[in-house]
């Protein structure tokens, strides 16, 4: 993982942990202000490649490879168990044309395209959108089946509800 420069602050209230969190795009990190350099150079880059890790797991994908990547792994993981074919080809790619739908499939091809309005909400909001495409490949109606794979994800009523209430504003500050 790449290295981000880091701000390292002392704290007279903090007496045996350390905390890392982010101020105006800066990573802080604070220890307590005992703690000696030695300990410092030697405790500090952890914390801090901890703090990134979990970042970047929050966050959702970026690139159209890591959305691909991921509808992949959420196809493995809740879809295939449901299905006796071969696993699909699956590409997902981000799209600004999407005004009033989060995601749609083209099942025989195995295109999934994503709006970019997406790109700032929550991971498992994300992770329910892709969900919610990959199951199309298995399953092209919105059945019982069909949701009983979507609904085995834990922030899947979670996510709809999200995606419901982001819908409301939206429709609603337009009046």
């Amino acid at each position: 993982m790449a290295q981000e420069s880091y701000v390292i602050r002392s704290s007279s209230r903090r007496t045996r942990t350390m905390t890392a969190f982010r101020e105006g795009g800066d990573l802080v990190v604070v220890v307590p202000e005992h703690m000696s350099g030695r300990q410092r150079r030697e405790m500090v880059p952890g914390l801090v490649e901890r703090f990134l890790a979990k970042e970047a797991r929050q966050r959702p994908p970026r690139a159209d490879s890591e959305l691909t990547a991921r509808a992949v792994e959420l196809y493995r993981t809740y879809v295939a168990s449901h299905t006796d074919g071969p696993e699909p080809a699956i590409g997902v790619r981000w799209v600004g044309n999407m005004a009033s739908r989060w995601g749609s499939c083209t099942i025989q091809t195995g295109e999934i395209r994503i709006s970019e309005r997406l790109r700032t909400m929550p991971n498992w909001v994300v992770d329910y959108v892709l969900l919610h495409e990959v199951t199309h490949l298995a399953e092209r109606e919105h059945s019982a089946r069909f949701w009983g794979i979507v609904n085995a994800h834990a922030e899947s009523q979670r996510a709809r509800g999200f995606l419901e209430g982001v819908d409301f504003t939206r429709r609603h500050a337009q009046e």
